[in-house]
């Protein structure tokens, strides 16, 4: 996929660079404490900005600090994209404080038909699982299905899907503007014909934040079970498909909620052996991708 040209409407927008922040990074389950506390314990939630437009992927927990940050800035033009339905990427959705503000436009965008999910977000805010009703958000929510190959262009950006492999489905997304070009991946299992599609999904992409929960020796189960058919991937494959894709940097993420913080920094040591411009997410960076390696690596104050 060639980058995106934005259209004359779009040039008017202000040219703030292309940003991408981590506010969750963990998989499967939030795993606060001591031993997570560098790279953060919140589950799956990444955001990216430019001009007016900020595009979050996923809802898991790390969805409400990033809510709490857009609630201290003027409004912006918000749409939420999910890769999939699963728990640990929804959860956080209760708790985004931008929901509940009157009248305030909110793009929710699913790897399904609206009805779908809206009924998977309404089930999560009923009794007796949650107190407040999904019919309660005060915000204006608007619900929209997402299909594989399907290009959505919000402000500077063009936003691709691209379906994967993980029980229950998953999408890829590709965000492009004219000066980046983000990919990302969770919850893939390498090893079938999606690979090659996620391949030419990120081909030349400035940034590919990829699922890399398992060491190959964890997948293969020579350090306790089996991880194959479980929906992830490892650093290795990481590697891989950065190097086939021609991607400039590599963000390993979706940790696994038992691995510490040094755990993860030894994955890095041993991904950058593979793939050497490799980074682990971790919560509060924010990156300017194609804009260098690693001095313009910020956190968020």
């Amino acid at each position: 996929m060639t980058r995106h040209s934005p259209s004359e409407s779009h040039t008017t927008l202000t040219r703030e660079r292309t940003s991408v922040t981590f506010w969750g990074v963990r998989g499967s389950l939030a795993a606060p404490g001591e031993a997570t506390r560098r790279i953060g314990g919140n589950t799956s939630c990444v955001e990216v900005r430019r001009g007016d437009a900020s595009l979050i992927f996923d809802a898991g927990t790390g969805l409400r600090a990033c809510g709490e940050a857009l609630m201290r800035e003027a409004p912006r033009d918000l749409h939420l994209f999910l890769s999939h339905l699963h728990w640990d990427h929804i959860q956080g959705f209760p708790f985004f404080g931008p929901a509940y503000v009157p009248g305030r436009p909110l793009m929710v965008h699913g790897p399904c038909v609206p009805e779908v999910l809206r009924e998977t977000l309404e089930t999560q805010m009923r009794a007796p699982n949650f107190p407040v009703r999904f019919a309660d958000l005060r915000s204006a929510v608007s619900l929209w299905g997402t299909s594989p190959g399907l290009i959505k262009h919000v402000g500077d950006f063009c936003v691709r899907a691209e379906a994967l492999n993980h029980p229950g489905g998953v999408f890829a997304y590709r965000v492009e503007s004219d000066d980046a070009v983000v990919v990302y991946s969770t919850d893939h299992e390498h090893g079938t014909d999606a690979d090659e599609r996620l391949i030419a999904l990120a081909k030349d992409a400035d940034l590919l934040i990829y699922d890399a929960m398992y060491t190959p020796e964890e997948y293969r189960g020579e350090a306790g079970p089996s991880r194959v058919g479980w929906g992830h991937s490892t650093f290795e494959e990481a590697a891989r498909v950065a190097t086939a894709a021609g991607v400039k940097q590599l963000v390993l993420f979706h940790h696994d909620p038992s691995r510490s913080d040094d755990q993860v920094d030894a994955l890095v040591d041993r991904a950058r052996a593979l793939f050497p411009c490799t980074l682990a997410a971790r919560e509060g960076l924010r990156l300017h991708p194609g804009e260098g390696y690693p001095e313009l690596h910020t956190r968020v104050a």
